[in-house]
């Protein structure tokens, strides 16, 4: 293991920590939506940005040349990011109460996907170990930003559904 995946690694598991950590804090206090729900956008927008910037710098690396991974490669990256956040949008449910307001209902199962998103980010980095660094980078960015897109655009959406009503 490199430093750089060392690093990764690292990251990967202080924001696992983070965010089993946010979640069990926030499981007896029920707060309704606020901002009309663009707050909900707000990591949709700041992944862009962060994964363009990424791009740009992996495409301006004297020492590692740049170059696209192959089509199929591609289309399997945003399947599966595609399928990862249906299933997040399936389990994220809100509900309108008495005072007016809509809230989050818990999902029990958010640990668990979280994990298996998790593990296959893992068996994947495995298998395509023969990829070079930039190509690989740029498979795991497209994943995780189509997970993200679909799982809070959509959730968005759905809020706006329940809000309406």
């Amino acid at each position: 293991m490199n430093n750089s995946q060392s690093i990764s690694y690292g990251i990967m598991i202080v924001v696992i920590v983070l965010v089993f950590w946010l979640r069990s804090r926030r499981t007896g206090r029920a707060r309704p939506i606020r901002r009309n729900g663009f707050g909900m956008l707000i990591p949709v927008v700041v992944l862009l940005a962060v994964f363009s910037s990424t791009i740009t710098a992996l495409t301006h690396d004297p020492e590692q040349p740049f170059h696209y991974p192959a089509a199929w490669e591609m289309l399997i990256a945003g399947l599966v990011g595609l399928v990862l956040g249906g299933v997040m949008l399936y389990h994220t449910r809100y509900e309108k109460r008495e005072d007016g307001q809509v809230y989050t209902i818990p999902n029990p199962y958010f640990k668990y996907i979280l994990l298996a998103i998790i593990a296959i980010r893992l068996a994947l980095s495995e298998y395509f170990k023969t990829l070079d660094s930039s190509s690989f980078a740029l498979l795991a960015m497209m994943m995780a930003f189509l997970y993200i897109a679909v799982w809070r655009i959509g959730s968005f959406v759905k809020y706006r559904k329940i809000r309406a009503s």
